[in-house]
């Protein structure tokens, strides 16, 4: 039954290795090769949302690739515009990363 109370992000919605016809649902420019299921969290975390370990799913796969395991985080609707979310997301795990890079 659909959840209409969370929104799931999904890690290839980001992954820079896939077109957008595979998943990919942000520009190159803002998406990144092989996320990990860390740097979402980190990323929505740092957006201000709270996640319990029970909204994390490391071995989910994509609809798209159901031969590979992807990985997703749900999170709180509470009148969220899903496609900014994901905006938002993208560029903190754009940022997180070349400061991972930087050190």
């Amino acid at each position: 039954m659909k959840d209409y109370d969370n929104v799931i992000i999904w890690l290839d919605y980001f992954n820079k290795n896939f077109s957008r016809e595979k998943g990919r649902k942000v520009s190159k420019s803002f998406a990144v090769y092989d996320p990990l299921v860390s740097e979402l969290l980190n990323a929505i975390e740092s957006l201000g949302h709270t996640v319990d370990k029970e909204q994390i799913n490391e071995g989910a796969r994509f609809p798209k690739r159901a031969h590979i395991k992807s990985g997703y985080i749900m999170i709180e609707k509470k009148g969220l515009n899903k496609s900014t979310l994901i905006k938002s997301i993208s560029e903190k795990i754009v940022i997180n990363r070349s400061k991972s890079k930087s050190k």
